[in-house]
């Protein structure tokens, strides 16, 4: 395949019709723009102050510990309290009973008060109630092996094995981020854009980041308690120590929910894309070599990786595939040619030939990296971001309109076999026991309410029923006959011109793969690295990997943080 002088002269974002297909989303890379790297790259570039204000805990590990987090204008405390871990009722799942660690993100500084309200309420978790200025509640485990192993070396006087902490790359999980109203929890929509924390995602970001500090501090700290010998972990380790995050299927109906939102991160993304591939570059150009180096540290990274993927790709593949990138960006800089052609436009060309050549994850990898040539662009687009949740009507608009907008826009919808016998195999519904998304054969839980959006199949019944209807009618005169189609409309209406809203899938079906959603939000949108996949609809990963100390942050850290390698001590 060879690219035309048009697609290198004039590069687009990718259609939505590209970028919305399943295995697509599934495949997108962390990048810039990425939750994780971004709120990172913020507090790097404000200097917040992160520091611990008091560590009241035993040697059994019992105790309050209490963070101050310094913004540039506010100020934010983290309460935790620390139990000893407990070999029974302990889970990752909300119906669990006892966490290694709860803790609450609060606004402005902890008081007394509130450190007592946040020790009785949340263990309560859905009788609890949080305070006013309670952003977020929290729960964490360890990781028990390696956080023993780690504590065990720490109190002999020695670090942990690398070899045995890049096994897992964390010492405690995330099991628990809820806020944005849950629990009485301050909801995010009333923080506004000037808050510290009014980005997207932003104040359960900060918290998973302190977790992993604490996690930190409390194996030094129990190291200390137990031997005299006891030494702190290496700076680089910690910055290589990340924390844990499992994710299952409720991810999907956050896809669902807020298609304003995924549209804008995206369509964010695919600009900033767009923008890096239109870069008129020549061979000496110093951005060249900042992507060579960037593409280097992803196989280093992607080679040292040593967990087992099911359904992905593996690491060895990616590696091996953006090492045939560093071989074309090498060219490029020695003699000018992209893939022995002369180009103004390298990036482009490279971004056009790799689609088919290289597999998903290593083309988009290389995409995300781009970013990174175009920070102040990339970083304004995702500024731009807006997703309310409202939709609305257009009651003026006739059956006539609204049709042709759905043939426009939803031809994928039209065109999926809703007929066919698998189509509605499965059903999405709450699990009694467990209290989470589940999704079950409909033959075996058919009673089940079922809670998934069928995009597909309301499209097809909405389209039927304009089809029955005068072309010249209102859409208020319709829905007045049909108010079954209410959301429906609304939801069309209002995404109308906006590609990248709504995966292409009907997730009722036997062929739809629930992790492939399920990784673009924790790959994609998070920014979580190494996502393990268990059974096609389970994720476990690690936030932060690789992220700067609060020291790190006193001190204006200036390095590239993510795709850590391994520490040499």
């Amino acid at each position: 395949m060879t690219a035309t002088s048009e697609q290198v002269a004039m590069p687009q974002p990718r259609p939505g019709h590209e970028v919305m297909k399943i295995s697509r989303l599934a495949a997108i890379q962390p990048s810039r723009l990425s939750g994780t790297r971004a709120f990172m790259n913020k507090m790097i570039r404000e200097r917040w102050d992160i520091s611990n204000v008091l560590f009241d805990v035993d040697e059994n590990a019992e105790g309050t510990v209490v963070y101050s987090i310094k913004a540039p204008d506010q100020e934010f405390s983290f309460i935790g309290f620390s139990r000893p871990p407990s070999r029974t009722a302990r889970t990752g799942r909300i119906i669990g009973q006892a966490w290694d660690m709860m803790g609450a993100l609060i606004e402005g500084p902890a008081t007394e008060a509130e450190i007592e309200t946040a020790r009785r309420e949340i263990p309560k978790l859905y009788t609890g109630r949080a305070t006013a200025g309670t952003l977020i509640w929290c729960r964490s485990n360890r990781s028990m092996r390696v956080f023993d192993q780690t504590l065990e070396a720490l109190a002999e006087g020695r670090q942990p094995s690398v070899a045995d902490l890049s096994k897992v790359c964390y010492l405690m999980r995330n099991t628990g981020l809820d806020g944005n109203g849950t629990f009485g929890t301050r909801s995010f929509p009333s923080l506004g854009a000037r808050h510290a924390l009014g980005g997207v995602l932003e104040a359960q970001l900060l918290t998973a980041y302190l977790m992993r500090e604490f996690s930190c501090d409390l194996v030094e700290h129990l190291a200390a308690k137990k031997s005299d010998k006891a030494i702190r972990l290496d700076p680089r380790l910690r910055r290589y120590i990340g924390v844990g995050n499992g994710s299952a299927l409720g991810l999907i109906f956050f896809v669902h929910k807020h298609p304003r939102l995924i549209n804008g991160l995206l369509a964010a993304r695919e600009g900033a894309i767009a923008a890096a591939r239109a870069l008129k570059l020549d061979a000496s150009d110093a951005r060249v070599a900042k992507l060579l180096d960037f593409v280097r540290q992803a196989i280093v990274f992607r080679r040292q990786d040593q967990m087992v993927y099911e359904t992905f790709a593996s690491s060895a593949e990616v590696a091996a595939d953006l090492e045939k990138v560093v071989a074309a960006l090498e060219e490029f800089r020695r003699s000018g040619t992209v893939l022995g052609r002369k180009a103004d436009y390298p990036l482009d060309i490279l971004a056009f030939e790799f689609e088919v050549e290289i597999v998903p994850e290593a083309y988009e990898t290389f995409l995300s990296l781009l970013i990174e040539l175009v920070p102040e662009e990339a970083d304004a687009l995702l500024a731009a971001v807006d997703g309310p949740d409202e939709f609305t009507v257009s009651p003026a608009e006739t059956v006539e309109d609204l049709m042709a907008l759905v043939r426009d826009e939803y031809r994928w919808a039209l065109d999926t076999d809703m007929a066919g016998p698998d189509a509605y195999k499965y059903v999405w519904y709450k699990s009694e026991t467990a209290e989470e998304p589940r999704r079950g054969s409909r033959e075996e839980v058919p009673e089940a309410l079922d809670l998934g959006l069928d995009v597909c199949g309301g499209i097809q019944t909405l389209f039927a029923d304009l089809g029955s209807a005068e072309s010249s009618l209102t859409v208020a005169r319709f829905l007045m006959k049909y108010p079954e189609h209410r959301y429906m409309v609304a939801r069309i209406q209002s995404l109308r011109g906006q590609g990248y809203h709504t995966p292409r899938a009907n997730i009722n079906a036997e062929a739809f793969v629930p992790i492939d959603l399920v990784r673009l939000m924790n790959v994609g949108i998070h920014g979580i690295d190494k996502t393990r996949d268990f059974l096609s609809r389970n994720l476990r990963g690690v936030l932060y990997h690789g992220a700067p100390t609060p020291d790190d942050l006193r001190a204006g850290y200036t390095g590239t943080w993510y795709y850590p390698a391994e520490p040499v001590l």
